[in-house]
């Protein structure tokens, strides 16, 4: 994970964290905003800790900014080098504003 002097250095640093709470439900994390479009290895990290921030036996919907393309391309390897076998995801859709919704399952 990033440390405050990694967000520093990338230009987030007033970026806020998508979640700062474990979540004991299903929830939706917004990772379309214009960081995000930005840099892509940020939405990533963010993506991963949204799953990280989700109680076992719930699901996080990582929606996605569209202006990297399907999650397929850079979010599927990330969470099998990070989870392996401990999370299963699915492709649920594209929104109507381009982006991405991969359903992440605790």
């Amino acid at each position: 994970m990033s440390t405050d002097t990694d967000a520093e250095d990338h230009g987030h640093e007033a970026a806020d964290p998508v979640t700062d709470r474990v979540h004991d439900n299903s929830w939706s994390a917004n990772l379309e905003g214009p960081e995000h479009a930005a840099d892509r290895a940020y939405l990533v990290e963010q993506a991963l800790s949204a799953v990280e921030h989700t109680a076992p036996d719930n699901h996080v919907n990582l929606v996605t900014h569209g202006d990297h393309g399907h999650p397929e391309t850079y979010l599927y390897e990330a969470l099998d080098e990070s989870y392996d076998d401990a999370v299963e995801w699915e492709y649920v859709d594209q929104c109507g504003c381009g982006g991405h919704v991969v359903r992440v399952y605790t």
